[in-house]
């Protein structure tokens, strides 16, 4: 018998490790919130603790580890905390409205400068007054560090609840729903139903604003880039523009919530809201083609479509090529990828990884040079660029004829600084995403961050290779690159595309959902693949049957795969070999 080996009681502590240098022991049963309020006293953190990753887990602070184990800080500056400070602030905020006015609040969507917009349903809009005296409540709610109470009660219970209150939205919602318990949040004497984590009390949401809209207010937050600090909300008027057309599609047709979704799908009227969600879109499609045209007769030359990953910009740019043909308008098509630098000159980001999505990963002056002769109705040999040798090569040659004009996409489009030479008149700016989505209920949004992600999950691993877990490791970067590039200047667009489609989600959750599952756990890519599935298994996933009768023109068919417009290129007539023969 080895002497190492003794006999011992259970132990009645845990003991926490933060790094290397920090290992904390308290009772079973003690708090991660108290665990990193003793270690604050020790180091740093670089933002506001709101939750944490345990062994490998996303937990609430209000979480009692029970085993020995890791933990890692999830403040302000990350994704998952800004999530949970933001999903506290919507709960303040009803919880609040409901209390002082017993008012009902409906959260629509997020603007591009950290603000949701918000209405009061079913009462008059709230004045000046009333907003200020809403925040003062607000903030004192705050300095008395109320806390979040989180409990599981029988569907049942949380249906008559619900139900007692109005919030039919929620009612519908859980009609769905598979498990006999759910999660309620409690603040004061308000409880709600919320998809994802909460802070344990609301003393660390300092940070907010109510700003007066007319018959509605937006719900200011910090940036994860800035948590200390509100930064100016600007005007957005074209993306605003966009919501609230959505918004009026999707009343008009019945479809407020994912309840009112999931009846549709299980009805007769399933393959009418699919067809009637692409006639709008193809609706879209002609606007824009037809303000092209107009713009043509006055000197346009130039197109230029731009978006972020996962947006459509693909089959939306064949499509409008296709309407702009139909007004007798051949369009020229390039692709900014061509006019990449060499490997060698490429940027690298912070990681030390080539930025292809850096401003200056493009040849500016060649691309201009070349728009210019184009324009001019000169020859030019544009390039093309080899990903596997890393180099910019010779391509094809190309001329511009009198009734034709340039389509152009990549991510830098509605950059200013793109098109130096061109007058204002020659050029027209479209911008394409996913701008508004069918959400959970009134207080549970579907970011539409999630949607391109969802659909670019699909698409990765059917024509790249890639499982999920590849694709959501490469995500981060990919929203830094959007950040910096692309969201600062949507407001550039002379037009702009929402290419969110109502019934998507029920489309891409039977697709995404197997990939999802396939995850590693116990990693990053893991806790953001259980999230995912958290809000996709509200949504009744499309029939096999129903999948395949989505048009082949589909945008969504760009992800999902049998898309007609994949092979299709708009006929080009400029080459100067095709002409000789």
């Amino acid at each position: 018998m080895s002497h190492k080996i003794k006999l011992v009681s259970a132990r009645q502590e845990v003991q926490v490790q933060f790094d290397d240098r920090l290992i904390l022991s308290a009772p079973i049963g003690t708090s991660l919130r108290d665990f990193f309020e003793e270690a604050a006293q020790h180091r740093s953190f670089d933002a506001t603790v709101v939750a944490a990753v345990y062994e490998g887990k996303l937990r609430e602070l209000s979480y009692a580890p029970r085993r020995d184990g890791r933990v890692e800080a999830v403040t302000m500056r990350s994704t998952d905390g800004a999530r949970i400070y933001r999903r506290s602030l919507v709960l303040l905020l009803t919880a609040a409205a409901h209390e002082r006015f017993g008012a009902r609040i409906a959260v629509k969507h997020a603007m591009p400068d950290g603000a949701f917009w918000c209405e009061v349903v079913h009462r008059p809009a709230f004045s000046p007054e009333e907003l200020a005296e809403l925040e003062h409540f607000m903030r004192q709610m705050v300095i008395q560090d109320e806390p979040i109470i989180k409990r599981s009660v029988p569907l049942d219970e949380a249906e008559a609840l619900f139900a007692q209150r109005g919030d039919q939205d929620k009612v519908r919602l859980l009609q769905h729903r598979t498990d006999e318990y759910l999660t309620l949040y409690s603040l004061r004497s308000y409880s709600d139903y919320y998809y994802g984590y909460m802070t344990p009390s609301v003393g660390c949401l300092q940070y907010f604003r109510l700003i007066h809209q007319g018959q509605t207010f937006l719900l200011q937050y910090p940036h994860p880039e800035t948590p200390d600090r509100l930064e100016i909300i600007r005007a957005h008027p074209k993306i605003t523009e966009a919501f609230n057309q959505t918004e009026t599609w999707l009343e008009r047709l019945g479809i407020e919530d994912i309840g009112r979704l999931n009846a549709l799908i299980k009805s007769s009227r399933c393959q009418e809201i699919i067809l009637v969600a692409e006639a709008l879109h193809e609706q879209g499609v002609a606007r824009i083609a037809h303000q092209i045209s107009e713009r043509y007769a006055q000197g346009l030359r130039v197109v230029l479509i731009a978006g972020p990953s996962s947006s459509g910009k693909t089959t939306f740019s064949k499509r409008l090529a296709i309407q702009l043909l139909a007004h007798g308008i051949h369009p020229l098509t390039l692709e900014m990828d061509m006019y990449f630098v060499d490997r060698s000159l490429t940027p690298r980001d912070e990681n030390g990884d080539y930025d292809f999505e850096s401003f200056d990963a493009i040849n500016i002056s060649l691309f201009n040079q070349q728009l210019g002769q184009l324009l001019r109705g000169e020859s030019v040999q544009v390039p093309r660029f080899d990903f596997v040798e890393g180099r910019s090569l010779p391509g094809r040659h190309v001329r511009l004829r009198p009734n034709q004009i340039i389509l152009i996409e990549g991510i830098h489009g509605l950059n200013p600084s793109l098109v130096t030479q061109l007058k204002a008149d020659q050029l027209f700016r479209v911008y394409v995403s996913v701008l508004a989505q069918v959400n959970l209920d009134m207080h549970n949004r579907v970011p539409t961050t999630d949607v391109r992600l969802l659909r670019r999950i699909v698409r990765d691993a059917r024509t790249r290779g890639y499982d999920a877990q590849a694709t959501l490791e490469r995500w981060a970067s990919v929203q830094r690159g959007e950040k910096r590039n692309i969201f600062p200047y949507q407001e550039n667009a002379d037009a702009v595309f929402n290419s969110a489609l109502m019934y998507e989600l029920a489309a891409l959750r039977p697709l995404v959902e197997p990939l999802l599952l396939q995850v590693k756990p116990l990693t990053w890519a893991a806790i953001e693949a259980r999230r995912l599935l958290a809000f996709l298994r509200w949504v009744v996933p499309l029939p096999v049957s129903q999948i395949n009768a989505i048009p082949d023109t589909s945008l969504l068919r760009e992800f999902i795969g049998a898309s007609i417009l994949d092979d299709y290129h708009p006929t080009d007539p400029f080459s100067i070999e095709e002409e000789a023969e």
